[in-house]
């Protein structure tokens, strides 16, 4: 087999599976032009982390946290997807993937065409704002430009401080989104996990969880993950997510007739 040629066992595996689940993290979006969060030179490492509890008691603490979002949305409104997000619509349309599991606020899952009835943002989304206090959303975007304008915090109707719709530090992630992702995971024949570390809890457990059912699991990443090694991983590929899982989708719907 050549570099170029897809993983034979990923392509049997895509080829019998009729309810694959996709956990996807940084690096599907690495090719979008996008940095990698958790990686060597990962935006965690440069960044000071915002706690939700800071979020909610200090105003320095809301403003740094408006200001840094908008800069990263800014930053994805101009990315577009990548071969692994497109690759994933595929997936789809042949009628394979059951669930999309997200841990990326960049909402470029959205954009390839993932329907929203098949995908989870485990963590948020950055094109939305959140209110703290009620749980109501609103589009993002007028709520970035208008915070660009007069540097305040926005705040909802109801009185209770506007957050770009994102799961903070020490903020716990909506039930609704993990429990759509657990039952995604009980009932997969296929469980993926593409372009992440697997280091941030609980979304890491969810293709062990999988695996534990006996799903076969399988893990692509450019560089090491926490799943290394583990005796539940049916395989650990290595390599550019956006190249391998790809070709594997492409092949295996050429040889369903797709």
């Amino acid at each position: 087999m050549s570099d170029s040629d897809p993983d034979t066992e990923l392509v049997e595996a895509l080829l019998n599976a009729s309810r694959v689940v996709l956990l996807t993290g940084a690096g599907v979006s690495t090719a979008s032009g996008l940095p990698d969060y958790r990686g060597p030179q990962g935006v965690w490492k440069t960044r000071t982390p915002i706690f939700f509890q800071d979020f909610l008691a200090d105003p320095a603490e809301r403003a740094r946290d408006w200001r840094q979002h908008a800069e990263d949305r800014a930053i994805c409104r101009q990315a577009h997807p990548g071969p692994a997000h497109l690759a994933a619509v595929r997936l789809e349309q042949a009628g394979k993937l059951d669930c999309l599991i997200t841990q990326n606020i960049d909402g470029l899952h959205t954009a390839a065409g993932t329907s929203p009835d098949r995908l989870v943002e485990l963590h948020g989304a950055l094109a939305d704002a959140e209110c703290v206090e009620c749980g109501r959303r609103f589009p993002g975007d007028p709520v970035y430009e208008k915070f660009r304008t007069d540097a305040q915090v926005p705040a909802c109707p109801c009185g209770g401080w506007l957050k770009p719709a994102v799961i903070s530090f020490g903020q716990s992630l909506r039930e609704a989104d993990l429990e759509r992702a657990v039952a995604a995971a009980s009932a997969a024949d296929l469980f993926i996990a593409l372009g992440t570390t697997l280091s941030v809890q609980p979304a890491s457990l969810l293709g062990l969880q999988a695996a534990r059912g006996g799903t076969p699991y399988f893990v692509l990443n450019l560089g090491d993950t926490e799943h290394d090694g583990h005796p539940l991983v049916r395989k650990r590929i290595e390599g550019d997510v956006n190249e391998i899982f790809p070709a594997a989708v492409d092949a295996a719907i050429l040889m369903s007739g797709g």
